[in-house]
């Protein structure tokens, strides 16, 4: 996939015949699709994670999520105890547990186009406030919203977030998130990307009106082709789960995948399948289904 190229549900290719292909990978969203609303892991959902990797095959949970907030799951990487955050901008080794994750792979959003993002968003979408989110920490800009996991580090606004002399300017940032205050959820994507166009990726997962923005060419496709190359591994050998917008190339690039049954239209257009909603195990129930056509 070239850096800047994006795949949408108009060009995902046919679907090679899962009998003919065994899969080695199965890659899955986090919020919606493997959690419960209460942000669990089901006894059944661990049951499968833990089933699948024993047959050998590997198991990337591929998330909006930054590493920090990866503790629901880090008891479930298994062996080889990677994760792929922030829509694909790092991929991180949860093998050291809470608080101690290693970042083995950063894409970072550049802070000069990151403001160039920020400031045509004001321009196409008044109202708009953001956020930064760096490796290790989240910074605000006034008046966005407190609607995170933790609170922020810093609160300024863009500018001096991404100055050079910022207090973190030592660490990439990763993304910037947009919150809009009154537009409906999917119209402020529609003008974003129009705004935006190739100099950054946009994309959403929340149900409010919250964009996600990363570096060109960035998302949860993009990473984990790279890291199933490294691992040889072609995308008909993957079988990947979403919900969201921000799956929607994910779940095009996969040779099999599975919307939730509590999906976004756009994600179930882009997948070859659908599952359960995440409150009913759908992607545990795909698993078993993988496991038990080895037998």
């Amino acid at each position: 996939m070239r850096e800047n190229e994006r795949v949408t549900s108009a060009t995902r290719r046919p679907e090679t015949p899962a009998s003919t292909v065994p899969t080695r990978l199965i890659a899955t969203d986090l919020d919606g699709t493997l959690l419960h609303d209460d942000k669990t892991v089901s006894d059944r959902t661990i049951a499968a994670l833990a089933a699948a990797e024993q047959a050998g095959i590997e198991v990337f949970f591929v998330t909006g999520r930054p590493a920090r907030w990866m503790d629901v799951v880090s008891d479930h990487v298994h062996g080889h105890g990677l994760a792929i955050c922030g829509n694909g901008a790092a991929v991180v080794d949860l093998h050291g547990g809470p608080g101690a994750h290693r970042f083995v792979k950063v894409r970072e959003l550049a802070p000069d186009i990151a403001l160039d993002v920020i400031q045509l968003l004001r321009a196409a979408a008044p109202g708009t406030v953001c956020a930064v989110e760096r490796t290790f920490g989240l910074h605000l800009e006034p008046g966005y919203p407190l609607m995170h996991m933790e609170p922020p580090e810093i609160v300024s606004p863009a500018e001096k977030l991404l100055a050079k002399d910022a207090l973190d300017a030592h660490q990439p940032v990763l993304k910037v998130l947009a919150f809009h205050p009154d537009m409906e959820p999917d119209d402020f994507l529609t003008v974003a990307r129009t705004a935006i166009g190739t100099r950054a990726n946009v994309t959403r997962s929340s149900p409010s009106a919250l964009l996600e923005i990363s570096g060109p060419g960035v998302s949860k496709a993009s990473t984990l082709e790279l890291c199933c190359a490294e691992r040889g591994i072609a995308p008909e050998e993957v079988a990947a789960f979403g919900d969201m917008p921000n799956d929607v190339e994910m779940l095009t690039w996969a040779g099999r995948s599975y919307a939730m049954g509590n999906a976004h239209p756009a994600a179930i257009a882009a997948a070859s399948g659908r599952t359960a909603p995440n409150n009913e195990d759908g992607v545990a129930i795909v698993i078993e289904q993988i496991l038990a056509e080895r037998l």
